[in-house]
């Protein structure tokens, strides 16, 4: 029997989930993240996740790992140093930027400009020039490049982009450049942008790019430091990372793209989400992910999770394909506080982290966190992570105390109360973020909560948003282990086109988005996916003639196979799109802007979990009474064991079901049923 290893590492913990694949049967460990080194955590989990299932390392047959180390370079700023190769005149190409200034009418004036990943002292221009049409206007200089490039050696560049005009249409001057660089930046990493996002839009390109370069060399570190950790340990299996869009790649791929992976670790949640929502029986879902740190939210359709176009971690937007999902600065670890001049309430974004935590942890945390607030409301058990963590529920309720004091209430719950509803609603604007700002409506949608906070806050946002079921999957703080664990191979090919729909036939679209399926699949071949096993996906971006923006449309292979209704049916899909996010159409041609294929590999052998029946009553599971504060007022509830409730079971609120990895809260008026499949499906007593 061979097993499966998804690994998840979240900003406070570090989750490990092991899979008997046929059997479906799984195992779980939970423990402390360690951001110095990530590694570290990882294999303290695989460990106790092995030892748990009593199986040797050698046994795992894959271990698929969605990580933050891409993201958080970028978002701590310690990333490599890169040097900017670029087009002679294009030298401030990212300082010049797009004129977009986030915030209201007044952002311009407070906003500080990020810094570009690529600093201009690190960019030089070479001599050379190619058209749109990819014809050679200048041919590259190549004395020219090696004096520049000699300039960059003294200047400390860990790694180099190289990301000259138009070379979407032409990559042969990068690739040139490329060589060079390799004589004489010997050992930094070169990022051509004719590799990275072969498509037009200089400013675009250029970026994606030097965040390439940026996060480079400290993934191939982790990478590389993991891997071989796992076969010093006994680990046989290969190495896989979670993309941005939900798909795996190889080590190698990933080392080698690491911007594809920005978003790997939310990616994970959604695909999880996918997989245990199917199981259910439901297709259209919103997917909330609460962790110790923020919340990320995301929609799916069909059991198609949304795909972007842009990847935005911080302030940067680079241009990849990632699951739409969208970041709230909220999670267990969001501290509260009562500024000064406004007296009103605030929680986060600042966070406690792992490190000290919340002061319910014990480990040196003193600020009023939610994780406090629900420990002050009876909301958690007294132990977390399957007793790993002890709860004090005194330093809780000291915290939450200075909140209670600062604002003038009379009592530590009321202050806690006001954190739940305030963080709640926090995170109801990213849930509007991605359904009614979308033009969908999140009572057509069930609700899939999980990370380790997210059960404790699902039914209430269940009530804000209207979205029925409320589905809590088993394990919902490993869910992303899950999705890691449970996902398939995925590569991805781009190309730019810029023709109308009146210079361009079905025939012409098909040969595209065949040559580009056929470089997608090779490279998924190399990485053990047999084209036999791979699946297709086409997506192109289209606009109206004149428009400064495109939207991507999926392409039905069914259309290609008959070329003269191809284009009609891609324009009649783009202007039922257009209406859709503007409620207006135009009368002028179509114009197809770029083009990708999607290649995929098969699906990997994981059974379902089929709990055994049970008669509705979930006597069994009872643990205990327990006292929650709702409503303004200490209400009776009943606390149970997740692992002893049975399919058909029916868990009336006010209750509270504990599990290694997560605890759930069902409120008064809500009943929580048992589905066959392990989750429990929240909805209102009327409904």
């Amino acid at each position: 029997m061979s097993y499966r290893l998804g690994v998840d590492v979240g900003g406070t913990f570090t989750d490990v989930l092991l899979v008997e694949e046929g059997s479906g049967r799984t195992w779980r460990a939970k423990t402390a993240s360690t951001p110095a080194d990530q590694s570290v955590g990882v294999l303290t989990g695989i460990g106790k996740a092995c030892a748990e299932a009593g199986i040797d390392l050698s046994e795992v047959a894959s271990v698929l790992h969605g990580t933050t180390v891409a993201t958080n370079a970028i978002l701590e700023g310690k990333g490599a140093t890169v040097g900017l190769v670029t087009t002679r005149g294009f030298r401030q190409v990212l300082q010049i930027a797009r004129s977009f200034v986030p915030g209201g009418l007044a952002g311009w004036i407070i906003w500080p400009k990020p810094e570009p990943l690529a600093a201009l002292q690190n960019t030089v221009e070479v001599d050379e020039r190619i058209a749109s049409d990819g014809s050679v206007v200048r041919a590259l200089d190549e004395d020219d490049v090696r004096a520049q490039l000699t300039k960059l050696q003294g200047r400390g560049v860990q790694a180099l982009a190289v990301s000259l005009i138009n070379s979407f249409a032409d990559p042969a001057h990068e690739r040139r450049i490329g060589e060079l660089a390799a004589e004489l930046l010997p050992g930094a990493p070169v990022s051509l942008s004719s590799d990275v996002l072969p498509e037009l839009r200089e400013y675009e390109r250029t970026l994606t790019t030097v965040a390439n370069g940026y996060v480079q060399p400290q993934v191939k570190k982790y990478v590389t430091t993991l891997a071989d950790q796992l076969r010093s340990g006994g680990v046989a299996g290969e190495l896989a990372i979670l993309r941005s869009d939900g798909g795996l790649q190889s080590a190698g791929a990933a080392i080698g793209a690491p911007v594809t992976m920005l978003l790997s670790g939310p990616a994970g949640g959604v695909t999880g989400a996918v997989w245990v929502a199917e199981q259910a029986g439901h297709r259209d879902l919103i997917t909330f992910d609460m962790g110790g740190t923020s919340t990320d939210v995301g929609l799916v359709q069909d059991l198609h999770p949304r795909i972007g176009r842009e990847t935005k971690v911080g302030d940067l937007a680079v241009r990849a394909s990632s699951v739409d999902v969208r970041t709230v600065g909220a999670g267990g670890g969001s501290i509260a506080h009562v500024p000064e001049l406004t007296r009103a309430l605030r929680v986060g974004p600042q966070s406690a982290g792992a490190d000290p935590g919340p002061a319910a942890y014990g480990k040196g945390g003193v600020e009023p966190t939610v994780t406090d607030a629900n420990v002050v409301l009876g909301y958690l058990p007294t132990t977390l992570a399957g007793g790993e963590i002890t709860l004090d529920v005194e330093a809780s309720r000291a915290a939450v105390s200075k909140v209670a004091e600062a604002m003038g209430l009379e009592s530590a719950e009321a202050a806690a109360a006001g954190i739940i509803d305030i963080v709640n609603e926090n995170m109801l604007g990213g849930l509007r973020l991605v359904s009614v700002q979308q033009g969908f409506d999140p009572r057509d949608f069930a609700l899939v909560a999980f990370g380790g906070a997210g059960p404790l806050h699902a039914n209430a946002l269940g009530r804000l948003t209207g979205a029925w079921p409320v589905i809590v999957p088993p394990g919902p703080g490993l869910l992303c282990a899950l999705g890691d664990a449970t996902t398939s191979r995925r590569d991805e090919s781009a190309r730019t086109v810029l023709r109308r729909f009146a210079d361009l036939t079905g025939g012409d679209l098909a040969t595209v988005l065949q040559e580009l399926a056929e470089d997608a699949g090779e490279r998924l071949a190399v990485q053990g996916v047999p084209r036999e096993e791979q699946t297709v996906g086409y997506q192109v971006d289209v606009r109206y003639h004149g428009q400064g923006f495109e939207i991507p449309v999926d392409v039905d292979a069914g259309w290609l196979a008959d070329a003269d209704a191809a284009l009609t049916r891609l324009g009649e899909a783009f202007d039922a799109e257009h209406d859709r996010l503007f409620s207006f159409l135009l009368g002028v041609d179509h114009e197809l802007v770029n083009a990708r294929a999607t290649v995929t590999g098969p699906a990997p052998d994981v059974a379902p979990v089929a709990l055994p029946a049970g008669d509705g009553d979930p006597v069994a599971a009872e643990v205990g009474d327990h006292t929650v504060y709702v409503g303004g007022e200490h209400v009776p509830a009943v606390v149970y064991d997740r692992a002893r409730l049975r399919a058909g079971d029916v868990v009336p609120g006010p209750a509270i079901v504990t599990e290694m990895d997560s605890t759930t809260l069902v409120l008064p008026g809500h009943v929580a049923t048992v589905h066959a499949a392990g989750s429990l499906l929240i909805t209102p007593v009327e409904g």
